[in-house]
């Protein structure tokens, strides 16, 4: 059986947070009923075997498990297919509203088994990263959507956490947005690291016992804030520089506006000057409270550290010359995210 009071602890961790709780079971080395147990303890009723322990550790009412995934880069394994079937069956006759994630990727061929969700997993070089901002545009629209569970720029590339890193992720993910339809759900590298104990490079937010500080891939992911819910739009990019170029564009509110969110990554090293036109609109741009942030340094390798932690940080700036169609330059090496105050419209954006 799995260790209960672990359990508990991981359970608890995720309640108190605005995780999204996905339950990752080893493909190996536990049974189906170490695996049902384990489900029973986390989302059974208060008067079931497993549910009255957790009830009496505390904590009575069930947990919103919703996700499970059946083994971690496993696929490749001799028994990994036979083991899955075998849970997989098993917990949808158990819990049929869960939703199961295999760890074999099916960005470009389908699935030899049946899934919910797969998982998929990429760490390498910036530039290969940049490349890949495209995966999932030539992915099947029909069966299971995929779960970018770990993605980061690593090795020379990211440093401790490097500009030149988050510029890469940051094209990946606008790609993931152009490609919601068939990517569900996305999520960095390691999320925290002790600066005092650092077994795995890159993550997200560094600290110690007494400070901590955002990677400048935390920092760019902080504009994605936004797209969960978001509705996308179509973007063409016309330019000599549209190599180095990665852009998305979406439509958000927040509690009393509605935005355009223009995304432009510059990955050269040249300074690239482009007209955006956003056309469809059924309500002016309102130069008043439109806003242009970017994510840049003098360096590309530059990094944030505990005695300099905003070297590397986004910079916002109201943008006086916000319209449907305006003149911007990007810098060398930057993420800039333009927000055009407007209503709510269709449109298709242009650059």
């Amino acid at each position: 059986m799995f260790g209960i009071t672990g359990l508990m602890m991981a359970l608890d961790i995720m309640n108190f947070s605005s995780f999204l709780r996905i339950w990752v079971l080893p493909q190996s080395g536990c049974s189906t009923m170490d695996v049902l147990d384990s489900l029973e303890f986390a989302r059974g009723s208060a008067d079931s075997t497993w549910g009255s322990v957790r009830a009496a550790m505390g904590h009575p009412e069930p947990f919103p498990v919703k996700y499970v995934a059946i083994g971690n880069e496993d696929c490749g394994k001799k028994f990994y297919r036979g083991n899955y079937l075998k849970f997989y069956n098993a917990i949808r006759e158990a819990y049929p509203d869960i939703q199961m994630i295999s760890n074999c990727d099916a960005s470009s061929s389908p699935l030899d088994h049946p899934a919910d969700l797969y998982d998929f997993h990429v760490y390498t070089d910036s530039k290969t990263l940049f490349s890949m901002k495209n995966t999932f545009d030539r992915s099947s629209r029909n069966g299971p959507k995929a779960f970018v569970s770990e993605y980061a720029v690593w090795r020379s590339d990211a440093g401790r956490g490097s500009l030149l890193a988050s510029l890469a992720e940051a094209a990946f993910l606008t790609g993931l947005e152009k490609n919601s339809d068939v990517v569900q759900m996305a999520s960095y590298a390691p999320l925290f690291v002790n600066n005092n104990d650092q077994t795995w490079n890159p993550d997200a937010i560094v600290f110690n016992s007494w400070q901590q500080y955002g990677t400048p891939s935390y920092w760019m992911q902080t504009l994605f804030g936004e797209s969960s819910g978001a509705i996308f739009h179509p973007v063409t990019i016309t330019s000599s520089y549209s190599g180095s170029l990665a852009a998305s564009a979406i439509t958000w509110q927040d509690s009393e506006n509605s935005f355009l969110r223009v995304k432009i990554i510059n990955f050269g090293s040249d300074p690239v000057s482009l007209t955006i036109s956003a056309t469809g609109l059924q309500a002016r741009v309102n130069a008043l409270g439109s806003t242009a942030t970017v994510l840049t340094s003098s360096n590309v390798m530059d990094e944030n550290s505990f005695s300099n932690p905003n070297k590397v940080v986004p910079v916002k700036s109201q943008l006086s010359n916000a319209a449907e169609q305006m003149q911007v330059t990007l810098v060398p090496h930057s993420f800039s995210s333009f927000d055009l105050a407007l209503a709510q419209s269709k449109l298709v954006a242009e650059m």
